[in-house]
């Protein structure tokens, strides 16, 4: 704006003397620039312009407005594209000198970097000699997590672990502050033996080209990033299995530095970071606390640090695939207290199909579990299962056998049974037929007769055939469903049936025989219909009671080495 201000003074100069022929001269600080202005009279006269312009004008006496608005306008574009080749003349020249600046730092850093090399003994420390400790600065970013492995006892991770430490040896002087070099340069310089106590098989990625970053700064402060995936022991306490809580630790330090030469130190408070968004399939992560401490081996004091990972298993996956079909089924063995206990096959079969349903269940959930010494909190329950299933098959026991007691089954010694065999000619369904048919008229002359004379054995054995047909008193098993009678107390009929008494099984087989009521349902089953599912519900209710509403705290540990 000034200068074009400058123009238009100019311009009424011109004005004020017509008829003028002359000059202009544009004064800058690149130099001075003439303008002609040549007019149709070659009158003329010359004035000087102060400090800017100088122009000479020839008056004439006959000098048109025409004239001097042609003459503006060539004026004002001579001039606008005189300043703006100007300008781009002064642009073109910083940018030169700039790329020469460039150009000259460029080549001076080899210079730099080998003058700094030149008397660099990489294997000193940097505060060698100095009385303290080098000081190692470390954070880590962890992109990815996982697998949690309980068989092997290990975690794996994907991060970007950095250090941060000071060599005043690398300083240097220059307009660049930080210089970021090759990685072949670490060969070079001095660097911290860096390792993970715990690890099992850490690598660099190398994938396109080592993932490593070097950066020193005038001051000599070096940044040393990678990228790494790192696989470290996790010792796990699985008791509670699978509602436990895991703490996964990380431990770094020097290998072969003592703490009064080397000492690391996490960077600040958020040392340690996670990717936004990060998860882990089979847990959730509580919290991440760190710490620095020393660690005394025999060859002395080393500094330490360490991260814990502290972990919540999804018990989710357990409810689906193991609880929820265990509960069913144990619910399913309960169904025989329902079937007639007659029915032997139907309730031992369906007894031995729940119970090896849990066996094929049990093998399959301890397939990624470690053989451990102890039980974890999924085998107690199992075996609770376990224990439902077989005392429900124990269960039928106990009435299956009361039952053949309390129904007459006819119970044969083995000498009578060779007298019947022989009897009927060695046919086995006759011979029973026949002590049947024995048993029978038996029965019927002490129920039937008891005031007629006795008489003969031969005349009894030749009535056998009439009171058959007069008193068909012969039933199957199968239709005979006569509950016992309580004639002593039911904790000694306990006793009898567990010692397998054989006097008190015969006493009981003429009992029954002279009763004619029949109760089809065992008290036993009525009881079982209401004490199992009432125990299995209460043990249930303490199993969940102990281990889903119980949370260990965690803490660090006094020697976290030594565990791993």
């Amino acid at each position: 704006m000034m200068i074009r201000a400058l123009f238009l003074e100019v311009l009424v100069v011109l004005w004020t003397k017509v008829d003028a022929k002359g000059a202009v001269y544009l004064t800058t600080e690149n130099g001075t620039f003439p303008i002609s202005l040549t007019s149709l009279d070659p009158d003329s006269s010359t004035e000087d312009f102060p400090k800017i312009f100088s122009a000479t004008v020839e008056n004439r006496e006959n000098e048109s407005a025409l004239w001097h608005e042609a003459q503006e306008d060539m004026l004002l574009t001579y001039f606008n594209t005189t300043f703006n080749e100007l300008n781009k003349t002064e642009y073109d020249a910083k940018v030169n000198q700039k790329r020469s600046i460039n150009d000259a730092v460029s080549k001076n850093i080899t210079v730099v970097l080998e003058n700094l090399l030149k008397n660099y003994e990489k294997s000193q420390l940097p505060t060698h000699g100095k009385g303290y400790p080098t000081v190692v600065q470390t954070n880590i970013l962890i992109r990815s997590m996982g697998p949690v492995s309980e068989l092997d006892m290990d975690y794996s991770m994907d991060c970007y672990f950095r250090q941060y430490w000071r060599d005043t040896r690398l300083s240097f002087l220059g307009p660049i502050r930080s210089l970021s070099l090759s990685i072949k340069m670490l060969e070079r310089i001095w660097r911290p033996d860096t390792y993970f106590y715990n690890g099992k098989h850490s690598y660099v990625h190398t994938i396109t080209v080592p993932n490593k970053l070097l950066r020193i700064s005038q001051h000599g402060d070096i940044l040393y990033s990678m990228r790494l995936t790192i696989k470290a022991k996790c010792p796990m306490e699985l008791r509670n299995f699978p509602m436990d809580r895991q703490s996964c630790p990380l431990i770094l330090g020097s290998y072969a530095y003592s703490n009064q030469q080397l000492v690391y130190q996490w960077q600040n408070s958020e040392s340690v970071n996670f990717v936004p968004g990060m998860t882990l399939s089979q847990f959730d992560l509580i919290s991440f606390p760190y710490r620095n401490f020393t660690f005394t081996r025999r060859e002395g004091d080393f500094s330490v640090l360490q991260v814990s990972f502290n972990l919540q298993r999804h018990t989710g996956y357990f409810l689906i695939q193991v609880y929820v079909p265990c509960i069913l089924i144990v619910v399913l063995s309960w169904v025989s207290f329902w079937i007639h206990r007659e029915a032997t096959s139907d309730r031992v079969g369906l007894g031995i199909t729940t119970v090896l349903t849990l066996s094929t269940i049990s093998l399959d959930s301890r397939t990624d579990l470690p053989k451990v010494r102890y039980a974890t909190a999924l085998d107690w329950f199992l075996l609770m299962s376990f224990f439902y299933c077989i005392a429900t098959l124990l269960e039928f026991a106990g009435v299956h056998y009361f039952t053949k007691v309390g129904s007459g089954e006819i119970v044969i010694d083995d000498s009578e049974w060779e007298e019947l065999i022989e009897e009927v000619g060695g046919d086995a369904y006759a011979a029973r037929q026949l002590a049947a048919r024995r048993r029978s008229s038996a029965r019927s002359a002490n129920n039937y007769s008891p005031s007629l004379p006795a008489q003969s054995n031969s005349s009894a054995d030749s009535d056998l055939p009439q009171v058959q047909e007069e008193h068909p008193c012969v039933r199957l098993t199968m239709e005979r469903t006569t509950q016992t009678e309580n004639r002593v107390p039911r904790w000694r009929q306990l006793l009898y049936c567990l010692a397998g008494d054989d006097q008190y099984r015969r006493q009981r087989q003429r009992e029954a025989g002279n009763r004619g009521h029949i109760n089809s349902v065992s008290h036993i089953d009525k009881a079982a219909r209401v004490l199992f599912p009432a125990s299995f519900a209460l043990l249930n209710l303490f199993y969940w009671m102990i281990y889903a509403f119980t949370d260990d705290d965690f803490a660090w540990s006094d020697n976290p080495i030594n565990r791993v």
